[in-house]
């Protein structure tokens, strides 16, 4: 038993790691910088609370959330940890019992969060301190192409410069590959080893339903899921508070959770939902991050996200004991539109914008696609499925299975071929559907030979087949921040080899569904 595995047994209990742990904290342990992406549950925490007992010294964490620092001084605490979290609600007895630990050199981790630790007088007290080490949690909100992006966190890379010789370890659960290298260079890592663990939940069932009498299909999973916890998450404060009394009325114990509660509450619904004392809490996105229950059996998105990024973390609450849970989203496109407007009318500018727009896109594929949606959800990460169908989605559930779609597949392949760049889906579709917007005409799209070739299939029908062909690697989404499509070594089997290719049938059904309600 080497020396990181005497730690894990004294201090947790345990006799083994999960996946990627020894190799981050050896890592980390080699004083390289380094990246960790694991999903909800995969244990990143342990990633720098073991090496923070292996180096001695200090190690800083930077988290975002006031909650997750105190759950995690709680918890370090009952193991026999010492840390501590530097927040400004300290007393000055408190704050006192900090100061001399940090002289003796007796605290082995100190919380705070990135407002707090770029103060210049923290930065000044940071140099005189044994730094070994800096943790960055949830390193995606540095990154403004990721879906939380938080302008005090853009600063952090002011630690580099501050403390040049300390390794960085940077910690999140949902990052895709442009936001991986974003983060990388944001924070002024040094050729930094770089651990992705993977994305699929295998315990997991997604679902996607209509959202035609949202109170029904909710009261219809909390019955399938009679006494079991759960979490619904609400588009706004009001909205958690209108469900929680719809639920309150129909007999079943709910409380609201938003960040227009005062802290107390907030706490108390937190403590009574862990506990067991509450089994349904109705959220905003502000209960996420520092909930560490395991027994989630469900979630439910009662209005939609805006990324995929937001559902993926969100949806992670659920199952983290490993045992069967189930996402279900109720979609409506008019949530879709609401959304697209928000961020047009006040969301951020510029490329910011585009970044929005183009992640909110992603998320109704998702609702939409006919295909896999475990198999679209991990593609979006950067991860390859190879199974055809994962058996636990309602897509793969429903009936029909895959019939031959290699003609429409053909004339997509063709027109991404003669369009310049990595086109997005919806360029696409417009180009073979024979679209005449401004786009079009400008670039003189038209006079492509793909032009008008595809008219008799709908741009829903569009993104459900590239979806699906990126999943079988047909094609491929391309890196970087406009997330358009490419042609892969496989596109030319269909156009030139003959190869066959199949589609979900649920989806052509639809078609021909469509085409008959227009006759």
């Amino acid at each position: 038993m080497d020396a990181t595995d005497a730690l894990l047994k004294k201090y947790w209990g345990y006799t083994s790691f999960l996946p990627h742990q020894r190799e981050i904290i050896a890592s980390v342990l080699e004083g390289r910088d380094t990246l960790a992406v694991l999903a909800t549950g995969g244990g990143k925490s342990l990633c720098y609370q073991l090496p923070a007992l292996a180096l001695g010294g200090l190690t800083l964490v930077v988290s975002p959330l006031l909650s997750l620092m105190k759950d995690q001084v709680d918890d370090l605490t009952l193991r026999g940890v010492p840390a501590a979290a530097c927040t400004g609600s300290l007393k000055p007895e408190e704050r006192e019992e900090i100061r001399r630990s940090l002289e003796e050199d007796t605290l082995r981790l100190l919380f705070i969060s990135p407002e707090k630790c770029m103060q210049p007088a923290v930065l000044a007290s940071l140099r005189r301190l044994p730094v070994r080490l800096i943790a960055i949690d949830e390193a995606h909100c540095i990154s403004e192409w990721g879906h939380n992006f938080r302008p005090e966190y853009r600063h952090l890379n002011g630690l580099r410069r501050h403390l040049p010789h300390v390794p960085i370890v940077a910690l999140t659960a949902t990052a895709t590959p442009d936001v991986r290298e974003d983060i990388c260079r944001q924070l002024g890592l040094s050729g930094p080893a770089v651990f992705v663990g993977t994305f699929n939940r295998p315990e997991v069932r997604y679902r996607v339903l209509p959202k035609s009498n949202p109170t029904a299909l909710l009261l219809a999973c909390i019955r399938e899921h009679r006494n079991e916890s759960g979490i619904v998450y609400c588009s706004s404060r009001e909205k958690t508070e209108e469900i929680a009394g719809v639920l309150g009325r129909y007999g079943y114990r709910a409380h609201a959770y938003h960040a227009g509660l005062d802290t107390r509450t907030r706490e108390r619904v937190q403590e009574d939902f862990l506990r067991g004392r509450v089994r349904i809490v109705c959220a905003t996105v502000a209960f996420g991050m520092g909930v560490d229950k395991p027994d989630v059996r469900y979630v439910v998105h009662y209005d939609l996200p805006g990324s995929l990024e937001c559902y993926y973390q969100e949806s992670g609450r659920a199952g983290r004991d490993g045992r069967p849970a189930e996402c279900v989203l109720f979609y409506d496109p008019a949530d879709h539109e609401r959304i697209r407007s928000m961020i047009d009318r006040g969301g951020p500018g510029g490329r910011h914008r585009r970044t929005a727009l183009r992640k909110l896109e992603e998320m109704r594929g998702y609702c939409e696609t006919a295909a896999c949606r475990r198999k679209y959800l991990l593609n979006y990460f950067g991860e390859a499925y190879a199974a055809e169908t994962c058996g636990r989605c309602d897509t793969c559930e429903g009936p029909g299975g895959r019939i031959d779609g290699t003609e429409c597949a053909r004339r997509i392949i063709a027109c991404v071929e003669q369009l310049p760049g990595d086109p997005g889906i919806d360029l696409i579709a417009d180009v073979l559907r024979g679209s005449k917007n401004a786009t079009v005409r400008n670039n003189r799209f038209d006079l492509l030979p793909a032009y008008n070739t595809g008219r008799e299939w709908s741009r829903r029908h569009y993104r459900a087949i590239v979806s699906d062909l990126i999943g079988q690697g047909y094609l491929a989404r391309s890196g970087g921040r406009r997330r358009g499509v490419r042609l892969t070594e496989r596109s030319a089997r269909i156009t030139e080899g003959g190869e066959r290719v199949t589609v979900p049938a649920e989806q052509e059904r639809r078609e021909e569904n469509r085409k008959n309600q227009q006759k």
